[in-house]
C-alpha cells in the first residue's frame, strides 16, 4: 500500500521516540542527542538527534507545525524532494551547531522543520499565517520576524536555551533549495511549453515527480 503523504508517518515516528525517551529516560536520550564533541566519534547522532525532544512542548510545537506546513509543501515538490531536504537540513543544522559550540549539545527536529518553513516563504510567501497563533500575517512576514529573533538570539548576551543558529541553517537551507526549485520551474517552463504546450500546472507535476 503507498503512503500518500510522508508527513504523518514523520509525525507518528517522532511522537513514538519521544515516548521511548519518556519510558527509557536519559540515558536513551543522551545516546542519540547531538553531543557536539561526539560528532566525529559517532556522526550518526547528526541524525538521531533530530528526532528527539526536550519536553512536550517542543514536541508539539515542532509536529504543529510539520503537520501544517508539511503537506503544502510536499504537495508542490513530491515526497522524495520533501525527505532529502528534511534529513538534509536536519544534518548540516546539526552540524552547524555543532561546529559552532564544540561543547555544547542539542535535540529536535526545528532545523528540520524551518527548512519547510523556509520553502513555504519561498514557495507560498502570501499564504496567510497566525503568527504565535495571535497575529495574521503573511508567511513572508512570519519569515522575516522568525529570522530577526533567531539572529538576535544568536547574539544574546545570555544563553536562552534554543538552538538558534541551527534554526537560521535549516531557514536558509530551505530558502536556498526554494529559489533552486523556482529557477527550474522557470527553466523547464520557457523550455517545455512551446514545444508540447504545457502550463504551469504541468510543470509542476514534472518537477515534482518526472511524470506529465
Amino acid at each position: 500500500m503507498r503512503v500518500r503523504s510522508i508527513v504523518l508517518p514523520l509525525v507518528v515516528f517522532t511522537t513514538v521516540i519521544f515516548l521511548l525517551q519518556i519510558l527509557l529516560g536519559k540515558g536513551f536520550t543522551a545516546a542519540f542527542m547531538l553531543q557536539s564533541a561526539d560528532v566525529l566519534s559517532r556522526p550518526w547522532i547528526l541524525i538521531t538527534s533530530m528526532f528527539l525532544h526536550s519536553g512536550i512542548m517542543h514536541l508539539l510545537f515542532n509536529m504543529y507545525a510539520l503537520y501544517m506546513f508539511g503537506p503544502l509543501i510536499e504537495q508542490r515538490i513530491g515526497t522524495k524532494r520533501f525527505v532529502l531536504i528534511y534529513l538534509i537540513a536536519g544534518i548540516l543544522s546539526a552540524a552547524g551547531f555543532a561546529m559552532a559550540y564544540p561543547s555544547s549539545s542539542a535535540l529536535g527536529a526545528s532545523g528540520a522543520i524551518m527548512a519547510i518553513l523556509g520553502l513555504t516563504i519561498v514557495l507560498l510567501p502570501d499564504i496567510r499565517v497566525l503568527f504565535f497563533f495571535v497575529v495574521p500575517m503573511s508567511m513572508r512576514t512570519a519569515g522575516i520576524i522568525f529570522a530577526l529573533l533567531d539572529i538576535f538570539g544568536v547574539f544574546a548576551p545570555v544563553s536562552t536555551g534554543i538552538a538558534h543558529l541551527a534554526h537560521l541553517i535549516g531557514l536558509a537551507c530551505g530558502i536556498i533549495y526554494g529559489i533552486n526549485l523556482q529557477k527550474k520551474k522557470k527553466k523547464y517552463y520557457r523550455s517545455f511549453s512551446s514545444k508540447h504546450h504545457l502550463d504551469s500546472d504541468d510543470v509542476d507535476e514534472y518537477l515534482r515527480s518526472g511524470r506529465i
